[in-house]
């Protein structure tokens, strides 16, 4: 958004300055001075009255000064202004030859007039251009429209981009729900008319969640009653009774998940510090006394905001696919900066790479015949990853050289009131 913002003021001071300093160079052209012909023409006159009185004239005080030299006055020919001024002459009856010359870092021109005896009269030519220091004028005039127009373009840039930034923020607060926060109807009609779009937009995304959720809890519930008669009838079977009742008993697993799932989704914990070492400790006691292979390698004591019930139960998933899945998993915490990091290490199969992107999806199986051979329902990870990003964390899977999985999660560090004190008695 500043991008844009930035370039709309850059646009805008960049148009103003331009059509004003295009007509500015226009008029300076334009109204600059006089043309060469009528410079010249009352210059004809003076020389040739001059000339004419010259022979016989007696001197007087009242004369007007003339300067007589052997030599015509320094400088440089100005070729355009010399022919013009020859031409006038030859007009006017005179046969003589003049030549207009300038000299560098001086202003105005000078006329050396070739006379009869070899001598040459010197006549200042009248300056009616505009000013030697017109580009610095025209610099400072250019430089006070910057200064008027910035003002300007910011202001209606930021009118033109107010519905974007509405926009921005708007999808900035999106909820772990994915619905929008109802933004205020006012302003601008452009602004009303985003503000409205989103809000509507944001009720269609609440309603279309709802009925997700209403759906998958009552297929969920639904399920519960047929898979119980099922389960009935499978008891007295005699052939394949095993098979019937394992594949009663995934049903089940997997109603049970999408219903958790919902609830994760749904119900949402108060969010308070959490001291992430003691809630491992905690979890890999239990898994400990549950016969899972769960060690710890090391844990920083490090706090993070959560939803303590949510997040035991996201790490409590995450620390039971690692120990299933890789035999054994170890676990360590640690403090890096402002970020506290979770690793969960196993020596198991892993996962392939062209499916690590697809691990975090509901129902998920590496195997792509759904084997049973380890209960779950595929759902252990979805909701893990749920929990994890509505309390602002995130989560990553790696393959370890060697074999096994890494599951790397991250949380914003939450600096408690020992480390705050602890800091302070250091700094001081």
């Amino acid at each position: 958004m500043t991008s844009l913002r930035r370039r709309l003021i850059i646009l805008l001071v960049v148009s103003i300055l331009g059509v004003v300093g295009l007509a500015t160079f226009v008029a300076v052209k334009v109204l600059g001075g006089p043309s060469p012909e009528l410079t010249m023409g009352p210059l004809a006159h003076q020389i040739q009255y001059m000339v004419q009185l010259v022979p016989g004239h007696v001197p007087g005080s009242g004369d007007a000064p003339v300067t007589i030299s052997d030599r015509p006055a320094p400088g440089f020919e100005d070729r355009k202004h010399t022919r013009v001024l020859n031409d006038m002459l030859r007009q006017n009856g005179l046969d003589v030859s003049a030549v207009v010359s300038r000299n560098a870092g001086q202003p105005g021109m000078v006329a050396s007039v070739a006379l009869p005896d070899h001598r040459f009269m010197i006549v200042n030519v009248p300056d009616l251009g505009p000013p030697r220091d017109v580009w610095y004028v025209f610099a400072g005039w250019m430089a006070l429209i910057v200064l008027g127009a910035t003002p300007v373009s910011i202001y209606f840039t930021g009118v033109l981009v107010r519905p974007l930034e509405m926009l921005e923020a708007a999808v900035s607060k999106i909820g772990s729900d994915g619905v929008l926060a109802t933004l205020p109807e006012k302003g601008p009609v452009e602004v009303r008319a985003t503000a409205h779009a989103l809000n509507e937009l944001s009720a269609r995304l609440r309603t279309a969640m709802e009925s997700r959720m209403r759906l998958v809890a009552a297929a969920g519930h639904d399920l519960r009653t047929p898979m119980t008669r099922m389960r009935l009838r499978a008891e007295f079977l005699e052939e394949d009774r095993e098979k019937w009742l394992s594949d009663l008993d995934e049903l089940d697993r997997i109603a049970d998940s999408a219903i958790r799932l919902v609830r994760e989704e749904v119900n949402q914990d108060a969010v308070e510090p959490v001291a992430l070492d003691t809630l491992v400790r905690d979890i890999e006691v239990e898994m400990v006394s549950l016969g899972n292979a769960v060690t710890i390698d090391h844990l920083d004591h490090v706090s993070v905001k959560a939803g303590a019930l949510g997040l035991r139960r996201a790490l409590r998933n995450l620390i039971v696919n690692a120990a299933t899945h890789g035999k054994n998993c170890t676990v360590s915490l640690s403090g890096q900066g402002n970020r506290a990091v979770l690793t969960i290490a196993d020596r198991g199969p892993g996962i392939p790479p062209d499916l690590l992107n697809k691990a975090f999806e509901p129902f998920f199986r590496v195997d792509p015949a759904r084997m049973q051979f380890i209960p779950g329902a595929g759902l252990g990870l979805a909701i893990a990853k749920e929990i994890i990003e509505r309390y602002g964390g995130s989560i990553r899977l790696e393959n370890r050289p060697g074999g096994g999985l890494v599951q790397t999660i991250s949380f914003s560090r939450e600096k408690n009131t020992i480390e705050v004190c602890y800091n302070l008695c250091y700094l001081l």
